[in-house]
């Protein structure tokens, strides 16, 4: 593991598998606290490539997206909204 910034690391290089599985880095899963069992969600972008994330990481804001009125969803340049954390969110990051 390279830390590269404040809070920026490399983790390595991983191969992906026939089955299209990857393994994440032993440092990379205790720095995020990823455990057996815990849902991932993978993100991309065509030009900056792919995030993977714990869901229970971004739960509220993906609440406040599907909560959101129809028109508001609409909109591809609209700002995201800050969304504070839940007390769940709080007690995952101690």
């Amino acid at each position: 593991m390279a830390k590269i910034g404040k809070d920026k690391y490399i983790f390595g290089t991983v191969k992906v598998g026939d089955r299209g599985q990857i393994v994440i880095p032993k440092e990379a899963r205790e720095l995020f606290k990823i455990n057996p069992r815990d849902t991932l969600l993978v993100a991309g972008d065509i030009n900056k490539g792919l995030a993977i994330t714990k869901v229970e990481g971004i739960k509220g804001y993906i609440l406040k997206i599907l909560s959101a009125p129809e028109e508001d969803k609409s909109s591809d340049d609209q700002e995201i909204p800050e969304v504070p954390e839940d007390e769940s969110q709080k007690e995952s990051h101690k």
